[in-house]
């Protein structure tokens, strides 16, 4: 069943045109051309990045963050409450208004202390600044490098062409990358596009793999190359961010904001799409490797259409007024300012849940509150 699943995979008539098959991709007068067998190499590299990543983050961008002042700011613990805790990590960690007043009841807590302990509960899981800065900065470090290699992989480069060695390393190193970056999910910091991200991780990295196998060499460079000219600008833009340098940040983001809308919505859709899906077929007839092709792209294209609006969000809140241009995908941390007015309300109002008992209310049990 697997010689016959393998064999139905291989078939020449699903991955190329009439005319052509793997026999067009075999080596032959001292030139070489990508094969499938290739892209097992990119195992070892994702690993490789995946190490090279903890020692970059843990010296390199420890000392870049030190560089640029990032400050971290100080969290308030929440008190420890083993039925808080409990309901917190078993049920849920947004509590509803009816379940709040059925933890005060068994707690002893007023409803603004239940509100606070869990918002502080809820940051404690939030990456902090420190972390966001680490990954921002690796990022950006992978990206610009890989532009930069991209270009010089581009240049000289036929449509029908024999490997080169800059191309060869260009495509295992993107491909081991974003493998990298799928392996590593779990442990990144998670936003809002996280599904969106997942889905971006798996089409990209069927992109190349396939453009590999059948020598679509010079398109797949091109889509990496127009995904890296904007990546490293958002990710400087994170850096400085994180360490509070407000013009800065807020001026790259104007540049990356640009350069993403003409490479993704431009560029992309009206270029490079144009060319895989209008030109190959004034020449073969269409066939199922075609429609795969495309069929990836266009997911990527959704994808750079939903991004775009979020781009936008954020270039709206960079308009005169606003301070500072933040992730429109971040999960933001939470303060306990409002928490604090209402229990500043509560204080002058002692009567409002009901009679005092002794000096106590009744809810705190005859016991004073634990600081928290």
């Amino acid at each position: 069943m697997l010689s016959r699943l393998s064999e139905w995979f291989w078939n020449e008539r699903l991955w190329f045109p009439e005319g052509l098959g793997w026999a067009d991709l075999e080596d032959r007068d001292g030139l070489t051309y990508s094969k499938a067998s290739d892209l097992w190499v990119t195992l070892p590299i994702a690993l490789a990045f995946l190490i090279i990543r903890q020692i970059f983050e843990r010296t390199v961008a420890i000392q870049l963050a030190a560089a640029l002042g990032v400050k971290e700011k100080v969290r308030v613990q929440a008190a420890h409450n083993l039925t808080l805790e409990s309901y917190f990590r078993i049920t849920s960690k947004n509590p509803k208004q009816s379940e709040i007043e059925s933890l005060g009841k068994k707690t002893g807590y007023s409803e603004s202390q239940i509100h606070r302990w869990f918002r502080r509960r809820r940051n404690e899981e939030r990456p902090n600044k420190l972390k966001k800065f680490r990954e921002a900065s690796w990022r950006f470090t992978f990206y610009l490098l890989a532009f930069i290699a991209g270009l010089a992989a581009l240049i000289d480069v036929s449509i029908k062409h024999p490997l080169l060695p800059s191309q060869y390393w260009y495509y295992m190193i993107e491909l081991g990358f974003y493998m990298s970056l799928l392996f590593s999910v779990a442990s990144d910091i998670k936003r809002k596009d996280f599904k969106e991200q997942i889905v971006h991780h798996v089409a990209t990295i069927l992109l190349i793999s396939f453009s590999w196998c059948v020598n679509y060499i010079r398109a797949g460079t091109l889509i990496m190359l127009v995904h890296d000219a904007s990546d490293y600008l958002l990710e400087s833009a994170k850096m400085f961010n994180y360490a509070g340098w407000r013009k800065a940040c807020n001026y790259i983001f104007i540049v990356f904001a640009v350069i993403f809308i003409i490479t993704r919505l431009i560029i992309f859709p009206f270029w490079i799409l144009h060319c895989t899906w209008v030109y190959p077929v004034t020449v073969y007839p269409p066939f199922f490797g075609y429609y795969f092709f495309n069929g990836l792209l266009f997911v990527l294209q959704c994808l750079h259409i939903f991004w775009a609006v979020l781009i936008l969000r954020m270039a709206i809140k960079f308009l005169p007024g606003n301070n500072i241009v933040e992730d429109e995908r971040s999960d933001r941390e939470e303060t306990d300012t409002e928490d604090d007015e209402e229990e500043q309300e509560d204080r002058k109002a002692p009567m409002k849940n009901g009679p005092v008992q002794n000096g106590h209310s009744p809810l705190n049990n005859n016991h004073h509150r634990k600081t928290e």
